[in-house]
């Protein structure tokens, strides 16, 4: 039996819920209140429509971290406090750390081969792939030297920009459509060395967008810039898209929440990803709470 096997054994014995077993991989355990921020009311950027700014066509000028801190968007940031766990957290409180655990994690990864941009993804909605991702990249800018790249690419349903209470627009589909350049879409907020892309405007075509030859291009453009690059994709089995991702990255983590990602789920979601890094699983063990830092708990176990 497998490491990942025994784990998601052992986690759906603790809450007894059937999840995935036979993932060739590892996993990460976290719990928490698994809740949607609210999308209205004070402090919370709505969407708007992305204004014409110039495209960057000319793919031969070279990127440069300098001329980024005087063009990118500088924006407030006001963090949701119910999907940071790094938000007013005191020392040693559970959220905070096990975060730590999955970074370092993926620190040893890096140690061993070329791990900079991975992504976040999950089998269907309501997995908890944004909190993870949002917070995957928080805790890796506690470490002051590191620069990180945060990317909304669920064109479909964008929800970065909310939880970071960020403006939307412009961001990657304006990019992608050519509506704006790449250091238009980049914020700069209120966390240091953290840069985001928010989804931006709504568009009809994202699997199309994500396929042409622009987001490869940004990608590539902006990675010497920055140490890690976290990229929120969509789930993997109602659409494509994840997956159109998953051959532009390093490695991928797989999203599960207890009670809820069965085996079957959880199988499909295996074979999207076969042969495309499939780094580990995290496991959404989620318990009511008013806070996701002290019902934190994590486990990993390495790829086989």
């Amino acid at each position: 039996m497998s490491r990942i096997h025994e784990a998601l054994k052992k986690a759906a014995e603790e809450r007894s819920a059937q999840l995935a077993a036979g993932l060739e991989t590892g996993v990460v355990e976290v719990t928490g209140e698994l809740r949607r921020p609210i999308t209205q009311g004070p402090g919370i950027a709505q969407p708007t429509a992305a204004p014409r700014v110039p495209t960057g066509d000319n793919q031969d000028v070279p990127f440069h971290y300098e001329e980024l801190i005087k063009r990118c968007a500088q924006v407030e940031w006001r963090l949701d406090p119910v999907s940071s766990v790094f938000l007013n957290s005191k020392p040693g409180e559970g959220g905070p750390e096990r975060f730590r655990t999955l970074r370092s994690r993926l620190y040893k990864i890096a140690s061993t081969r070329k791990l900079q941009k991975v992504l976040i993804t999950s089998g269907v909605a309501a997995e908890g792939k944004t909190f993870v991702a949002s917070n995957l990249a928080q805790s890796i800018v506690q470490q002051p030297e590191l620069r990180v790249l945060l990317i909304d690419a669920d064109l479909r349903s964008s929800r970065l920009h909310v939880l970071f209470g960020a403006p939307s627009c412009p961001g990657l589909s304006d990019y992608l459509r050519g509506d704006a350049d790449e250091y238009a879409v980049i914020q700069k907020g209120t966390k240091e060395n953290l840069f985001l892309i928010p989804g931006g405007s709504l568009v009809s075509n994202p699997s199309e967008l994500l396929l042409n030859e622009r987001m490869k291009h940004l990608l590539n453009l902006v990675a010497p810039s920055f140490d890690w690059i976290i990229i929120d994709s969509p789930p993997t089995l109602p659409v494509h898209d994840a997956s159109i991702l998953a051959d532009l990255v390093d490695g991928v983590l797989f999203v599960i929440r207890a009670g809820s990602t069965d085996a079957a789920i959880a199988e499909r979601t295996a074979a999207e990803f076969q042969g495309k890094n499939l780094l580990g699983v995290v496991l959404n063990q989620v318990e009511r709470s008013d806070s996701y830092g002290d019902e934190y708990q994590n486990y990993y176990a390495e790829r086989d």
